[in-house]
């Protein structure tokens, strides 16, 4: 089974539909967000497939290890781990107050060591497993008032290929997908003016869609990708060219 942490909403429940529609039963984790992430297990459930919502601050190790309780109860042992959810804070650095610094840490870096650790456990036993982590383009090229956010997802990437070294004689990968500027409730509160200007750095001339992400976490997740580990995949559009 699958668990998509930041499932309700956006890139995250692209990547738990796709999953879903690929024969995982899925575990929809949520902040705050309940009638989203009900709504995405609703979605699922109408299709024919298996899943559920759970939420806990995945920044939490208690409550981390809670939700693993409660998904291995209901679901069985996560074989497939996305770590998705994330949240900014942004402002320029001299602005940035040290709780918003610690608030993007928390939620976008440590969440991925407290999820993959705990995911760990099951696939070692199973010697099979998957774990996907979603960065940005911005943890490649940084990005001017997002010095948090930049740290963080750069961080996902450098974990990740530690954790493909520890892991990869067990069966297990664990490879990053990159998204660059990509159409979501997020990207929206930018405003029309941002969204444009992002669109005239795109090779491709256009925001991405979330399903196109989350297409890439499907193939990363399958069994086609097994000889595919400690990997960034950006899809971006070409906007890090």
């Amino acid at each position: 089974m699958a668990l998509v942490t930041g499932g309700s909403r956006g890139i995250g429940r692209a990547i738990a539909l796709q999953l879903a529609a690929d024969g995982h039963a899925v575990a929809v984790n949520y902040a705050s967000n309940a009638a989203a992430a009900a709504e995405v297990v609703s979605a699922i459930v109408s299709a024919g497939g298996r899943a559920i919502a759970v939420g806990a601050d995945v920044g939490d190790e208690a409550a981390v290890a809670a939700m693993f309780e409660t998904v291995a109860e209901e679901l069985g042992p996560v074989a497939v781990l996305v770590n998705n959810a994330g949240i900014t804070r942004d402002d320029l650095m001299l602005r940035m107050k040290v709780e918003a610094w610690d608030e993007v840490i928390t939620t976008n870096l440590r969440s991925v060591y407290l999820c993959s650790k705990a995911a760990l456990r099951g696939m070692l036993r199973a010697k099979w497993g998957r774990v996907i982590s979603v960065s940005s383009v911005s943890g490649i090229a940084g990005n001017p008032g997002q010095a948090n956010y930049a740290a963080a997802k750069a961080g996902i990437i450098g974990l990740t290929k530690s954790l493909a070294k520890e892991i990869g004689s067990r069966g297990i990968t664990a490879n990053v997908v990159a998204p660059g500027f990509v159409a979501t409730d997020m990207t929206a509160d930018l405003g029309e003016a941002v969204q444009e200007a992002a669109t005239e750095r795109i090779s491709l001339g256009r925001l991405g869609r979330p399903e196109e992400v989350a297409s890439a976490v499907g193939y990363l997740a399958s069994d086609g990708a097994g000889y595919i580990t400690g990997q960034t995949l950006l899809v971006d559009g070409g906007l890090a060219l």
